[in-house]
């Protein structure tokens, strides 16, 4: 099976990858506001054009990475994410939120994401 990839903006480094049903990607939310929520927010929004480009969506999520730069900033960042993942447990992935340094001080969120592709019919 192929491996299709998704050209991103940065060098060296793509957004979205699948390969064998499997769909991986990444966002940031840098650019969009200075504050945690709006941060997530663009980094979900974009999750969710990711997926869906390629064949996916936030239902079929198997595990997710989520890095804050400032590790006081889950619960506000948690609101965000329990917002948009949904009250159905059927639909939560795998997931872990770690404090981590990220490349730039703009740059306080990291989500990265691994999905199925949605199912064929």
């Amino acid at each position: 099976m192929d491996i299709e990839r998704w050209q991103g903006k940065a060098e060296g480094r793509n957004p979205t990858v699948r390969h064998n049903g499997i769909v991986y990607t990444v966002a940031t939310g840098e650019g969009a506001g200075t504050d945690i929520r709006t941060k997530t927010a663009a980094a979900l929004a974009a999750i969710d054009r990711n997926l869906a480009e390629a064949g996916s969506d936030k239902t079929r999520l198997l595990s997710v990475q989520i890095f804050l730069a400032d590790l006081s900033d889950k619960a506000a960042m948690d609101e965000v994410w329990c917002d948009w993942i949904g009250p159905d447990w059927r639909n939560w992935p795998q997931r872990a939120c770690v404090g981590a340094p990220l490349s730039s001080e703009a740059m306080l969120v990291e989500i990265v994401v691994t999905a199925s592709e949605a199912v064929k019919p």
